[in-house]
């Protein structure tokens, strides 16, 4: 006998490109993550990440134009939740984004520090561009039971 895997519940937000709406998709997040039973430490690692990318999509991928809208999939797993935001941009050369920001050269920087901070708080972080713009998946699993 077969166990046919379980579909992932999906949850599709489209939001205008403006900052100031972030505070919604913090609040989706957060929801999420309490049903997940994610510990306070875990759901801050998401949200952050989350809010990170979202802010990437208004600020880098729309230049804050209100007008693109941005997406943001949630899909709730059993084990995991993967969150896919997708923008309409260009997209960027996701290796030059790879280089040690926590040199002290680059200590007092003022940006760039978003992919570092996500790679660090989630388990996956995967970009993807093509023609239809910039996509950022973050996957976080759940933690085992402790005992």
């Amino acid at each position: 006998m077969s166990v046919s895997p379980v579909s992932p519940e999906i949850i599709t937000l489209t939001m205008p490109s403006r900052l100031e709406l972030l505070g919604v998709l913090d609040h989706v997040v957060a929801a999420l993550c309490q049903r997940m039973k994610f510990d306070e430490d875990t759901c801050s690692q998401v949200t952050l990440s989350v809010i990170e990318a979202g802010t990437n999509a208004i600020q880098h991928g729309h230049q804050k134009d209100a007008s693109r809208p941005f997406e943001v999939r949630f899909e709730v797993h059993p084990d995991r939740i993967e969150i896919v935001v997708h923008d309409s941009g260009s997209g960027f050369d996701a290796g030059a984004q790879n280089g040690d920001i926590t040199s002290p050269e680059h200590l007092l920087d003022a940006r760039g520090r978003g992919i570092f901070i996500m790679r660090s708080c989630m388990d996956s972080v995967d970009f993807r561009f093509d023609e239809r713009g910039t996509e950022c998946r973050l996957v976080k699993r759940r933690p085992p039971p402790a005992g």
